[in-house]
């Protein structure tokens, strides 16, 4: 408690009843969340089994709970940190009967998504030219984030794509629903649904959770929002911790207005504010500040720091998009050669993806090792995919969407055709796919030879699920991929002996990370591992340069940069129609969003930030004339310097480029 300021203090000593922390960026609210629940555990000796704590990535929770263990020990043992989506998979893995599911339900990744969305559609006659596949699973995750069901969906006008999505949500839920399986955003969407349609399930759960708490209040959506609330209701005990100034996720459902209402829906609730910083210097907090205090609509807070003013903030003014990479990529050498930093101290930011290969290209040229965040994660690899869907149809043979994937790999002589008599009958007849493969030779039209190999399979697959041991799983697994010969498959149709022997890997390590699992938890099961790798989905925004173990620039979208933070940042493109972006600017005028992902960026710098701008670019091969970002208007004078190409660099006078922004906006 001694490292603790006041207001973290009070936060921490608060106990029973609703509490809003307003947590400023880099204002130590993990270190607060940490804190008070190990005083519910030790002073209060509220027991671990009561207390809730929920975050939105794994790695938040993880942290979390670490810190948690190492302070309070034993006293912590069956606490449950978690995020929204593994709070909800519990809810589920107890309850799902009560829904029509079985407990060893499958969670389907986007991939298993689009492809049951596929056969809804063919079974539908929506044509995928017309009506975008991925287009319409959009709309339906945006309806389950606000709890619309298939029967509740109603198009919203004549559009295509609505009327597509009306038509095929129903049948795509209940196929999934067929293969025992849901999609990620039906693990809070059927959570709330138990919750509200089942008074004794809904009282376990309030009686379990007697102190909740949930950090990134500011992201909560509908659906979220309304599980916690049920969660609550009954005791009242809920501490929200957020940011209403660092919500930038509304484009996927995130809603500012829970954590803007929380004393409304929560009367009486006591409010406490984190705005000291631990973070940043003055003269960058102070750009932060007078940014964001632009926006019409939201908490009243000012950062600030007792670490002193620190360097004005740099403004580099490029003609290019190469200009800018090369002036960005040459400030950053002489700053890693002047202060002997490592290039992990460095980070470009940026509203749109696009924006990174200027900056890909300079780094390469001067030999700088960069990693940009985003790529291809290994769960999310085709060879992974097909050894995970092996291990999905074992613990559930009713996941058809696995059992396709994996039918014909490796290469059996199943072709498409005989596939789709497959379906067809087994869909005819109401019939589980993997039972409609011990029943192929009541099934017309399809050859000898394909007979056999449909055969084949399934009474290898029946002899490994029925035969599947709890124990010593990687072993199992590890064995009949050997029985598989997928190397000679993968050797056999890649002709790249190289590119093969990545993937072998990749599948191997498959197998280790089931078998490391199973040192770790030896009373797990194949559905925890499972479950486990589909919540990994919840960090994809998570990745950042530090965890490549890489001595490396990071690259990344202001987006993924959030919860992170640099000693350099380069905030780059700060011009209209980029940040704020054009379509942003079309649809809120106020561009609240645009500026608080601004906020965002500013925010990550620790020691020093530059931004950077230009004044040409090109779109689709076009010289584009650009103007200045009007977040750069906002930016008080004295805190910005424009560094030329020589590094030299003088005041810029933001009163006149604000001036020249307005006369520009009102068109003089």
């Amino acid at each position: 408690m001694k490292k603790l300021n006041p207001p973290q203090q009070q936060a921490v000593n608060h106990t029973e009843g609703a509490l809003l922390i307003l947590a400023g960026a880099g204002s130590g609210k993990t270190q607060v969340i940490t804190s008070r629940i190990v005083r519910l555990l030790r002073d209060q000796r509220i027991p671990a089994a009561n207390i809730l704590a929920v975050t939105f990535t794994n790695k938040a929770a993880r942290e979390m709970k670490e810190r948690v263990i190492s302070m309070a020990g034993s006293m912590a043992d069956g606490i449950v940190i978690s995020t929204f989506h593994s709070l909800g998979v519990r809810i589920l893995r107890r309850d799902i009967r009560a829904l029509g599911f079985k407990p060893n339900f499958s969670i389907y990744s986007s991939s298993d998504q689009a492809g049951v969305l596929r056969q809804a559609m063919r079974e539908l006659g929506l044509d995928p030219k017309q009506s975008d596949p991925d287009a319409i699973l959009w709309r339906i995750s945006a309806a389950k984030n606000k709890l619309i069901g298939p029967d509740e969906f109603k198009p919203q006008s004549n559009d295509r794509l609505d009327l597509a999505t009306a038509a095929a949500y129903p049948r795509y839920q209940k196929l999934l629903k067929g293969f025992n399986a849901i999609d990620f955003d039906d693990i809070i969407m059927l959570s709330v649904k138990l919750l509200q349609t089942n008074a004794a399930i809904l009282a376990h759960w309030q009686e379990r959770f007697r102190f909740i708490m949930v950090d990134e209040y500011q992201d909560t959506n509908a659906s979220q929002y309304l599980l916690i609330s049920l969660l609550a209701r009954k005791h009242g005990n809920l501490c929200v911790v957020g940011d209403d100034d660092q919500s930038i996720y509304g484009w996927r459902g995130a809603e500012v207005q829970n954590i803007l209402n929380f004393s409304h829906d929560y009367p009486g609730c006591r409010l406490i504010k984190l705005e000291q910083n631990y973070r940043s210097t003055s003269s960058i907090l102070d750009a932060a500040n007078s940014v964001i205090k632009n926006n019409p609509v939201r908490s009243e807070k000012a950062l600030w720091t007792a670490a002193g003013q620190g360097r004005e903030i740099d403004l580099i003014v490029a003609a290019s998009e190469e200009d800018e990479a090369s002036k960005v990529v040459e400030s950053m050498m002489m700053e890693q050669f002047s202060n002997n930093l490592y290039w992990s101290d460095f980070a470009i930011l940026y509203r749109s993806n696009a924006q990174s290969r200027a900056f890909e290209e300079k780094l390469r040229l001067e030999r700088i090792p960069y990693v940009v965040v985003g790529g291809m994660q290994f769960y999310e690899r085709k060879e992974v995919k097909d050894a995970i869907a092996y291990l999905r149809v074992i613990d559930n043979p009713g996941d058809e969407a696995s059992l396709l994937r994996i039918i014909n790999f490796p290469r059996r002589g199943i072709g498409d055709n005989t596939l789709m008599r497959l379906n067809q009958w087994s869909m005819e007849h109401d019939c589980p796919l993997f039972e409609a493969l011990h029943r192929v030779g009541e099934i017309h039209d399809i050859s000898e030879s394909s007979r056999k190999a449909v055969l084949a399979f399934h009474g290898m697959m029946k002899g490994v699920i029925d035969g599947f041991g709890r124990n010593r799983m990687g072993e199992q697994v590890n064995a009949l991929f050997n029985r598989l010969r997928i190397e000679d498959e993968l050797y056999r149709t890649l002709n790249d002996a190289a590119q093969a022997r990545k993937r072998i890997e990749n599948i191997e390590q498959v197998v280790n990370s089931l078998a490391i699992y199973e040192e770790h938890n030896p009373r797990g099961t194949l559905s925890a591992f499972l479950e486990r790798i589909a919540l990994m989905d919840e960090d994809k925004t998570e990745e950042n340069g530090k965890d490549h173990g890489h001595n490396a620039v990071t690259l990344m979208s202001l987006h993924s940069s959030k919860g992170l933070e640099f000693s350099h940042v380069y905030l780059a493109g700060m011009e209209e129609d980029l940040l704020p972006h054009k379509r942003s600017i079309e649809e809120d005028p106020t561009v609240a969003e645009e500026r608080r992902l601004c906020y965002v960026g500013i925010t990550r710098a620790r020691q020093h930030l530059t931004l950077s701008r230009c004044l040409t670019r090109r779109k689709y091969g076009a010289v584009e004339e650009r103007n200045p970002s009007r977040f750069l208007a906002e930016i008080p004078e004295h805190l910005l310097v424009e560094v030329n190409s020589e590094g030299n660099g003088e005041k810029m006078a933001s009163a006149d480029m604000a001036e020249d922004f307005f006369a520009r906006m009102l068109g003089d």
